[in-house]
């Protein structure tokens, strides 16, 4: 626990002592693994603004996936509770993270878990768009994180349902031979489809609050390094796919390039942004290849039409595309079978230096 600077910390680690020493009686009588996965939710989501979530007790909550799928529910349900009933922005934030690593590295199981609770769902499921708390300034400026990362989560949700996998999982991994497969059977359609997505997810994570000023930086650290790892990930789907249109180009109708167009230039708008979340901690050289691909692209369209200029026209007639952030329990997408899938074969994946980086997910 930090140092207790204030009566409202002093109530935080009243209520942490209180409520873990209950769960912990109660675990004592029984071994129901629900009362387990309770008493590891409150260690991890302490009140105290210092500390992020432990490792040991994110471990017994990951540990949920190797159970049934009754285990991974009761563990979901104990984070859920926590989050939805607490109206403290240190828990809050702490649950977040949780349900973040459960994307990044919790098996299929929980993760299945996670992306349809609950059942009847909605926009915004984790109901979070107005939480306040307003016991002190740092709370109050540790509120915006909640309500942004909440948001952010629910987009990177329903962003891995639409490519059919959890983005930076590392909990299975697809072999590059069948990943390159897939892609290229994919239509321009479902490519385009995959392309506002996750330029909308990193559109979103461009809108991280500033880091608090009256403490909470470790908790903020956590948040931004995590979203930092979807970047990467997320641009390493995009590259992939914009070098697929690279090798289409010639067979792209006006309206594919005015939508591959528009989410260029919504890309290249995050930039800047996404540099600053992730200064210094990622190879520069390994992303700047994937800007100056963004840069090729865009130039292989320009010089398909003497007319370039109509496109950038038809643009600001067209908008962005209409985001799809349904929630994370829409309906899968019709996936195309090989057997009908319109193949775009050609020796380009042989001769690409794509990107060192695993492909991996969690298949939806």
């Amino acid at each position: 626990m930090g140092r207790i600077t204030s009566f409202a910390d002093l109530m935080g680690m009243i209520k942490d002592k209180a409520s873990q020493g209950k769960a912990a009686l109660v675990s004592s009588h029984t071994k129901s693994k629900t009362v387990s996965f309770h008493l590891s939710v409150l260690r991890a989501t302490t009140h105290d603004p210092s500390t992020p979530p432990g490792n040991r007790h994110l471990a017994v909550l990951l540990s949920a996936g190797t159970g049934s799928r009754a285990t991974a529910a009761s563990a979901v349900e104990s984070i859920m509770e926590r989050l939805h009933t607490t109206r403290d922005a240190c828990v809050a934030l702490k649950s977040l993270i949780i349900i973040h690593h459960i994307v990044k590295h919790g098996r299929f199981i929980l993760q299945d878990q996670l992306s349809v609770f609950p059942a009847s769902g909605g926009r915004n499921y984790l109901k979070l768009s107005g939480f306040r708390d307003e016991k002190s300034p740092l709370m109050w400026e540790l509120s915006s994180w909640v309500r942004w990362y909440a948001l952010y989560l629910e987009h990177l949700l329903s962003t891995s349902r639409i490519m059919g996998f959890f983005i930076s999982s590392t909990s299975s991994t697809i072999h590059k031979e069948e990943y390159e497969e897939m892609v290229s059977s994919l239509t321009n359609s479902d490519l385009l489809r995959e392309i506002d997505a996750l330029v909308g997810l990193l559109e979103e994570a461009c809108k991280i609050p500033d880091l608090p000023f009256s403490g909470g930086k470790s908790l903020a650290d956590k948040i931004t390094h995590l979203v930092g790892e979807d970047y990467v990930s997320s641009i390493n789907e995009l590259y992939t796919r914009l070098n697929e249109f690279k090798e289409r180009s010639n067979t792209l109708s006006f309206g594919d390039m005015i939508e591959l167009v528009c989410a260029l230039k919504r890309l290249e708008s995050c930039k800047e942004r996404l540099s600053e979340i992730c200064h210094g901690n990622w190879k520069r050289g390994w992303i700047d290849g994937f800007w100056g691909l963004v840069l090729e692209v865009k130039g292989i369209i320009g010089n398909l039409e003497d007319n370039y200029g109509q496109i950038e026209k038809s643009i600001v007639g067209f908008g962005t595309r209409e985001k799809r952030y349904e929630s994370a329990r829409f309906t899968d997408r019709l996936i195309i079978g090989y057997g009908d899938a319109v193949r775009f074969s050609s020796g380009r994946f042989s001769s690409v230096d794509r990107f060192n980086f695993p492909v991996s997910g969690g298949r939806l």
